[in-house]
């Protein structure tokens, strides 16, 4: 048996029991096992990509969780891995049947670029998801009039049936925030994005009555980084980093772009932004004073 195995098995079998993420974390951790035992066995790409009848490419996008893989590419895989326990190989076999299992965000694919879908998958299963935003308040806290202006700006051609669409989509992604195993959300929002009036001064106003009343979740942390900073430490565009319980998992940069995103999970990269985040963090208003400006702002519509 390989030496792989038994922390291998460990690690799926808590995939196996307790999903979470739906099949973009699956692909991930399947991949991250795969690319281990390869490396145990020491089999290069390339034999590994003949096994199953593919190339070495086909092999560095199903080890990076990029694709979804048949059951039988996986069997021949574990043959040439010499992983022969059946119990092992067969928690291998279940977790690639459901990396093939559509998201709950599967019915909104009209409206849904597929750049965004790993982003949801990723959202789902994070346990710490920390957030600036320069332009807009984050998706997880806005409400659904505040969204549908978002909507309406970014897709002007869009028939008001896909608009509701969007909508809908975003409300129910914010359903994570209340689920008993919610991710901790740590949001820093450019005052910019609270003064700019998107939907009007009735939309705006009862956003910030939202994040009002988000913030008194125990899992949500807010805070306004204030035009009187001047230069941030993160000028450009919005940063997203997900942190999640499973070793199998690194820390994910995502960069938003207008029609794309980045996916970032190189440690010198990951820790370059996490310092910008941390900065940015510490130049903020604490979150005390960034209630008692929203409250300001409130009053001040």
């Amino acid at each position: 048996m390989s030496e792989a195995q038994p922390s291998s098995g460990a690690s799926l079998r808590r995939y196996l029991d307790h999903p979470r993420g739906g099949p973009t974390v699956l692909r991930i951790v399947l991949g991250t096992q795969l690319r281990r035992l390869r490396e145990t066995a020491g089999v290069t790409r390339e034999a590994a990509g003949d096994a199953i009848r593919g190339s070495h490419a086909k092999i560095s996008r199903l080890e990076l969780g990029r694709v979804s893989c048949k059951e039988r590419d996986v069997a021949d895989l574990l043959t040439l891995y010499g992983v022969t326990d059946d119990t092992v190989r067969d928690d291998f076999l279940k977790l690639a049947r459901r990396t093939s299992s559509p998201g709950w965000w599967h019915q909104y694919g009209d409206v849904l670029p597929g750049w965004f879908e790993t982003h949801l998958g990723l959202e789902e299963a994070a346990s710490v998801i920390r957030t600036y935003e320069v332009q807009f308040v984050p998706g997880l806290l806005q409400t659904a009039d505040y969204a549908r202006a978002v909507a309406q700006l970014g897709h002007p051609r869009s028939t008001p049936e896909e608009i509701d669409r969007r909508v809908r989509l975003r409300v129910q992604r914010q359903e994570l925030l209340t689920l008993p195993d919610a991710p901790r959300v740590w949001a820093v929002l450019d005052e910019a994005a609270l003064r700019r009036p998107l939907g009007g001064r009735e939309v705006m106003a009862g956003q910030l009555r939202h994040l009002l009343t988000m913030s008194e979740l125990p899992n949500v942390t807010l805070q306004i980084a204030p035009f009187s900073l001047g230069g941030l430490a993160a000028a450009g565009g919005p940063i997203t980093i997900l942190r999640f319980l499973e070793p199998d998992l690194p820390d994910i940069v995502y960069l938003k772009q207008l029609t794309s995103a980045l996916y970032l999970d190189k440690r010198d990269d990951v820790d370059h932004y996490l310092a910008v985040m941390d900065r940015l963090s510490a130049q903020s208003e604490s979150p005390r004073e960034s209630l008692a400006m929203l409250e300001r702002m409130l009053k001040e519509i």
